[in-house]
Parts: structure tokens; C-alpha cells; sequence
């Protein structure tokens, strides 16, 4: 698992990115890390949301993809916070197995979706467009 943050870019973003191993314990890692990076840049107060959000998107991505490496990216920009994880979920080769397979995913995210939902976010999931697959989880956060 990646998590970034800290570097500031030249346009004034903070992102982090860690990459984290694909193990089950990735995320109680990722919780501590959000946890510790919001307070160390001031945003403490989104914390616990944060924290949840980004350990149930790693804990999908393991249970979906399990025992393969990670990213898991936080990243402040125009008063949001994102948090995005990367797996490397393989392709599917038929459409409809893709979409069944989405599906699955995303209701199995019914808490990380409440718990944004209830902080005026937003979430979603996407496969990653490149030939060796991935998907992409992510949640945003507003100040």
C-alpha cells in the first residue's frame, strides 16, 4: 500500500500516497496513517470520517483483491479532501462479469458510503483503464 502526503505541489496541493502489501492488516494501517496525517496538517476534524473511509476502501479492495499490493492516496486540494485507493483487481473479459463484479463491490462499500453521505461527500468506484485491470475506489470529503 502507497499513502502520500505532505509534498506540497507548485500549485499548493498536499497529496500523500503510501503503497501498502495487499495484506489484511493493510487496513488498520491505513486508518492510523489518515488519522495521523490529518492531524499533523490541521484537518483533524474530518479525521474519523477519514479514517473509516479509507479503511473500509482498503479492507473492499483486499477482500476483492486479496494479498495484492495497493495505493491508497490522500491528497487536500480546493477545501476536499480525496482519498483514493488502487488495486490491482485483474480485467474481466466479459462486460456483464465486469458489471456484476462492480456491483458486488459496491454494495459491499454500504458503510464507508454512509458515513460519507452523512459528511456532505461523495464516493465512488471505477476500473482502472489500463491492459493489466485495477480498480479504483475513492472518497472526497469537504471541510
Amino acid at each position: 500500500m502507497v499513502i502520500e502526503f505532505g509534498d506540497v505541489d507548485q500549485g499548493g496541493r498536499q497529496q500523500s500516497a503510501v503503497p501498502l502489501h495487499g495484506g489484511a492488516y493493510c487496513d488498520g494501517l491505513a486508518r492510523e496513517s489518515v488519522t495521523s496525517l490529518l492531524t499533523r496538517h490541521g484537518l483533524s476534524e474530518l479525521g474519523e470520517t477519514a479514517a473509516l473511509a479509507a479503511s473500509e476502501l482498503v479492507a473492499a479492495a483486499y477482500r476483492f483483491t486479496p494479498d495484492r499490493e495497493m495505493i491508497l492516496r490522500v491528497r487536500w486540494q480546493y477545501e476536499a479532501l480525496r482519498i483514493v485507493v488502487y488495486d490491482r483487481h485483474p480485467a474481466h473479459s466479459a462486460p456483464a462479469a465486469a458489471e456484476e463484479c462492480r456491483d458486488r463491490r459496491s454494495r459491499s462499500m454500504w458503510l464507508p458510503a454512509a458515513a460519507v453521505d452523512s459528511h456532505g461527500g461523495d464516493w465512488g468506484l471505477a476500473p482502472v483503464l489500463t491492459p493489466g485491470g485495477g480498480a479504483k475506489s475513492w472518497a472526497l470529503l469537504h471541510r
